[in-house]
């Protein structure tokens, strides 16, 4: 018999929807038997919907168990609750968010932002930034640094959308999103998909072909730049297994439009599984028995997919 996968789970800020999402999913029915499955972390007392000094502690403190129980071996894959961020940062939490933090504690300096759900994945070049600084922080080598670790994310799954006649399975499909309307229209409506983007898709192109004949089957796995306006679409009838945006809304409000309640993160280049559901802590509605654990649910099941094959 297989080892099960063992799977720790955080429930974030106690105070919000972590903890009775978790315990809906847990009871569900709808996670793999072949999952061993512990919630982590000490959680406080507390009066639902009220994040406290105390919740945001407790919060921080499991996800420095859920990594110091991953480094001795004792789990294979992460998925943690949300968390108020303002919060953590009073009780010390110095980091912009928990993709972050994975990403120091494992001195990781090359991670990614993707997100998946129903048929749409999507990882981003720049993530928590003002549109306005978008521009100037976007740059060619970021692109395909990204778009590698997008590639190395989708060979480990299999395909979710349909297989295209004439497409090999084992080469994901990428669609590159422009950063301009119409992908900047020959230039006339920006510069930046002539002058770093489309140079990008080059450049990745070429690397997928240096990792030689059973990885670049395709010479054109990465397309574009792309008309973001469009390629969600084709990615969603399952013309593209993925789509490599250039910047956070571009690609967060599309998948959430079409994979609102059952979205999930994952981060990229970790060298363990993490996921987490796409949502806050929705503290309005905590305790309330309303909030829906799909997302938690299917954050567990990707967690133990990535598991399985890591």
């Amino acid at each position: 018999m297989s080892k099960r996968l063992r799977i720790g789970i955080t429930l974030g800020d106690c105070a919000g929807i972590g903890p009775e999402i978790v315990d809906f999913a847990l009871k569900s029915g709808c996670l793999p038997d072949s999952g061993e499955y512990k919630v982590v972390g000490k959680y406080p007392d507390c009066s639902l919907g009220e994040p406290r000094f105390e919740t945001a502690r407790a919060a921080a403190a499991a996800l420095e168990e859920a990594i110091t129980l991953t480094r001795r071996g004792e789990l294979d894959a992460i998925v943690t609750g949300p968390i108020h961020k303002a919060r953590m940062y009073e009780a010390g939490f110095k980091f912009p968010g928990q993709t972050e933090f994975f990403a120091d504690r494992c001195g990781v300096k090359n991670f990614a932002m993707c997100l998946t759900g129903g048929k749409i994945t999507i990882a981003l070049v720049t993530t928590h930034i003002p549109l306005r600084d978008v521009p100037s922080a976007l740059k060619q080598s970021e692109i395909v640094r990204v778009g590698l670790l997008l590639d190395d994310f989708l060979r480990c799954l299999p395909r979710r959308n349909s297989t295209k006649a004439g497409r090999s399975r084992n080469a994901p499909r990428i669609a590159v999103a422009g950063l301009n309307p119409h992908a900047g229209e020959s230039g006339k409506l920006g510069r930046e998909e002539i002058e770093i983007i489309s140079p990008a898709v080059a450049e990745l192109k070429s690397a997928i072909r240096d990792k030689g004949p059973s990885a670049s089957d395709q010479s054109a796995i990465f397309e574009g730049p792309l008309s973001p306006d469009t390629v969600f679409h084709r990615a969603a009838e399952g013309e593209f297994d993925a789509v490599l945006c250039m910047y956070h809304d571009q690609g967060l409000v599309p998948l959430k439009l079409h994979a609102f309640h059952n979205g999930v993160n994952v981060t990229l280049g970790l060298p363990f599984p993490r996921t987490s559901p796409d949502h806050g802590t929705a503290f309005e509605i905590a305790g309330k028995g309303i909030a829906r654990s799909d997302s938690m649910i299917a954050a567990i099941n990707l967690a133990v997919e990535l598991a399985a094959v890591t």
